[in-house]
């Protein structure tokens, strides 16, 4: 069992290929819709990591796949710049899951 990326930049796709992830790189919704489907029916696939812009282009698609197929697990990445979460993220999680402040 393998990784995939799906990335919506080649510096993304280069480090994961130093990793030895293969994958593609794409722009619009039709290229990611596309590139998740080939994706979902690589036998070999285990997990198909995607980079959190790309999901908010097709976050209906995602949300379903997610939800319906046990594999591959879908996982969103951060790009080269950053991830689009507040700095406090984790912990504004936590506070309103649980409770507490940390």
């Amino acid at each position: 069992m393998r990784f995939y990326v799906i990335s919506d930049n080649l510096d993304t796709k280069i480090g994961m290929r130093l990793a030895g992830i293969d994958g593609v790189v794409v722009h619009e919704k039709e290229e990611v819709t596309k590139a998740l489907s080939d994706a979902m029916n690589m036998d070999d696939v285990a997990i198909v990591l995607i980079t959190e812009r790309l999901v908010n282009l097709c976050t209906d698609l995602v949300d379903e796949l997610k939800l319906n197929r046990t594999r591959p697990l879908i996982v969103e990445i951060p790009d080269r710049h950053g991830n689009g979460r507040a700095k406090d993220s984790i912990t504004r999680y936590v506070r309103e899951a649980i409770g507490i402040k940390i």
